[in-house]
């Protein structure tokens, strides 16, 4: 029996001891989860969760006193079909491996989060989205099919054969079962370059009305906000947009190798801080120095693909400057005419006085059908706070509460601290995916720390 181990997700905030599994194959994953790890008869089968690389903020992968299953060794990436680039890969394919691969044969993925390192079983099981939802939707959308073993075997299905498994594995957070393989459609690139516009605003209205008015025009769209007070008000920001660079619009230099591999992590934190690095002084500091260093208009500037997509995994272990404490990122969506939503949520961060580094903000297209998909059309936020102020329990729960009230939801993948009795407002169909697990997982195998944390498994025992 493997010992036990301590485990948290990428904000450090609620580590849990489980034992780690490690399965060799489809057929070991298949008998451990059939057969309830091997429990003697008469015993009840342990709680058990999948977790790939460990990127969910919250406490998503991990199982207290239970089994988390590490599908690392799920690791097999088909052949690319020449023409319409559809492949095959294991569930425990980090997208980084995937998109080396892909890229040498001139394919890339259709949407990326803000990292490179999440598994395709991860990216399944979040529904992740990127600065494209407005125009190209979540992950799942460009799942062709999946593999999918549950406690009662093992499942190949598709949004045709089998929508209502599908759809609520999309977005439901492991709970129907473990991705042990799927077959996505990549998309064609000519190079690894994004041609990019940039404009900086000096407020929040000026920056979504040009949002609003534009973004149609542009495959990739984002913007960063300062959540601090400052001499002009609230809400100074930086937004950039782009799409993919054609090969005739680099130069020479870089037209011989136009589809040039990314990079690895160049810096990497040396040490492990005794204290949070990240306070009111330096998310300031850091805040003026991004604004400051934005080009106030730029239109047409080559960035590499990577750089523009993932600029955080240039720096490795990033999560360790906030500390022993760790910290909490909150994202929000509300729906398309509840902007206000973002205006009251910055002016009450600032009167808060607690400190974050880092907001983004987004527009998302139409969502997906999955009942635990985060995304929906409208304004999404996605906020850094480092563990620790007095102020941010009660912020967070002023927050959710504003959000709640307009509709909106918080991401559960990053979640780590949410209200149970809030998860039905937000989540209204979660019924659906009780229903769905009940056919699946009939014993109630599939567990983890959010979903008991949250109250999901109740409704398991609902008729």
């Amino acid at each position: 029996m493997s010992p036990q181990r301590l485990l948290s997700g990428w904000g450090r905030t609620a580590p849990s001891a489980s034992r780690v599994v490690v399965p060799d194959d489809l057929g070991e994953l298949t008998r451990l989860l059939v057969n309830g790890d091997g429990a003697p008869g008469g015993m009840a089968a342990p709680p058990m969760i999948a977790r790939g690389l460990g990127r969910s903020y919250g406490d998503a992968a991990q199982c207290a006193a239970g089994v988390v299953i590490d599908t690392s060794r799920l690791d097999a990436i088909g052949a690319i079909h020449a023409q319409t680039g559809s492949v095959e890969v294991g569930g425990g394919v980090s997208l980084d491996a995937l998109i080396r691969v892909a890229i040498p044969s001139g394919w890339f993925i259709p949407v990326s989060p803000g990292t490179r390192q999440v598994t395709v079983g991860g990216a399944i099981a979040a529904d992740v989205h990127g600065k494209n939802h407005h125009g190209h939707g979540s992950f799942c959308r460009h799942v062709a099919s999946l593999t999918l073993v549950t406690p009662v075997g093992i499942r190949t299905i598709d949004p045709e054969s089998d929508p209502e498994l599908f759809w609520a594995t999309a977005g439901g957070m492991g709970l129907t079962g473990v991705v042990v393989a799927a077959t996505l459609r990549l998309r064609r690139v000519d190079t690894t370059w994004v041609e990019v516009d940039t404009e900086r605003f000096g407020d929040l209205d000026g920056l979504m009305s040009t949002m609003r008015a534009t973004d149609h025009l542009y495959p990739y769209s984002v913007a960063w906000v300062d959540c601090n007070p400052h001499h002009g008000g609230l809400g100074r920001s930086v937004m950039t947009r782009g799409d993919h660079a054609p090969a005739d619009a680099l130069s020479p230099r870089f037209r011989a190798r136009p589809l040039a591999l990314p990079g690895t992590a160049r810096l990497r934190v040396p040490f492990r801080p005794p204290v949070s690095l990240v306070g009111r002084s330096t998310a300031r500091a850091f805040n003026e120095l991004w604004f400051r260093k934005a080009p106030r208009r730029e239109f047409g500037a080559l960035v590499p693909l990577t750089t523009f997509l993932h600029p955080l995994d240039a720096v490795a272990d990033w999560n360790l400057l906030y500390g022993p404490g760790g910290f909490v990122q909150y994202q929000f969506v509300v729906p398309p005419d509840q902007g206000d939503v973002v205006h009251t949520a910055i002016s009450m961060m600032a009167a808060s006085r607690v400190p974050s580094t880092m907001a983004v903000l987004k527009r998302f297209g139409r969502g997906d059908p999955g009942p635990l998909s985060f995304p929906m059309e409208g304004w999404t936020l996605a906020l850094d706070f480092p563990v620790g102020p007095a102020g941010l329990p009660a912020l967070l729960d002023r927050l959710d509460e504003l959000v709640a009230a307009a509709g909106g939801r918080v991401y559960l993948a990053k979640d780590a601290r949410l209200r149970p009795e809030l998860v039905d407002v937000m989540y209204p169909r979660i019924g659906e995916l009780a229903a769905v697990r009940r056919k699946v997982d009939p014993r109630g195998i599939l567990r983890s720390d959010l979903s008991r944390r949250l109250g999901i498994d109740r409704h398991d025992c609902a008729p």
